[in-house]
């Protein structure tokens, strides 16, 4: 028994010592576990900055454009600026016509006063009513009242229309005339809105200086486009000059 148990015990030791060696040698001939590689900033994580935010654009306001008649009319340089404020349409020289009635338009929707004596209605196809004074010798313009439906494009505003309506009214005067505002006055007639323009025409008659004096009224007649009446007397017949008056302040809406 003791024989045997020297064996085991000297196997056991062998065994013993054949562990231990390898665990030497695995110590002695293993190479150190390499050490983790210290985290290097990326060039990009060091120089990223926040992303701007974009700044908003503004969005321009559009320039409000000018219809090409009413820009016309402010090239012309036969017409004067519109003057900035309102001013009544004075109370002109000479004599009022006596008066009988009223002239109708049916196609513009409105009356005017109806003179007799030296006045004398004309019918036209170009306009609803028409009334004009004797011709004068020598002078290429007479007195004349007219109305007839608006015969230029209306516009936003009503003062601006009644300047197109002027600058309408240059082809029935001689040619060079040009206009100087007397009266622009917002007024109503029957309820409705109206603007009176007034104004001189200037032009020369063989190489002398001569001067009309005349009006339009813009009307806003009611389910139809606007009304345009329209007086004007030249100096030759300055007497009458007070018929303009009489024609402004005589416009009526049926």
């Amino acid at each position: 028994m003791r024989v045997i148990y020297r064996l085991i015990a000297g196997t056991a030791a062998v065994v013993g010592v054949g562990t231990v060696a390898t665990v030497v040698i695995l110590g002695r001939t293993g190479s150190e576990a390499p050490r983790a590689a210290a985290a290097v900033p990326s060039p990009l994580m060091a120089t990223a900055s926040p992303t701007p935010t974009p700044t908003p654009t503004p969005t321009p306001t559009p320039t409000p454009t000018v219809p090409a008649a009413l820009a016309a009319a402010f090239a012309d340089s036969r017409l004067e600026p519109l003057p900035d404020g309102e001013k009544r349409l004075g109370r002109l020289p000479g004599k009022p016509a006596p008066r009988r009635g009223v002239l109708k338009d049916r196609r513009a929707g409105v009356s005017i006063p109806r003179f007799t004596k030296v006045w004398r209605p004309v019918k036209t196809k170009a306009f609803g009513t028409r009334q004009d004074l004797p011709l004068v010798k020598g002078s290429p313009v007479h007195g004349m009242v007219i109305s007839l439906p608006l015969p230029v494009p209306e516009q936003e505003e009503m003062r601006d229309t009644a300047l197109l309506a002027a600058r309408w009214t240059l082809k029935y005067q001689p040619k060079g005339t040009t206009l100087s505002w007397t009266a622009m006055d917002e007024v109503t007639i029957a309820k409705r809105d109206a603007l009176v323009l007034g104004f001189n025409a200037h032009y020369k008659v063989k190489g002398k200086k001569r001067t009309s004096s005349a009006a339009v009224v813009v009307v806003d007649v009611p389910n139809r486009k606007p009304a345009l009446v329209y007086a004007v007397i030249p100096d030759t017949q300055k007497k009458a000059w007070r018929d303009i008056n009489s024609v402004v302040t005589g416009i009526k809406i049926p």
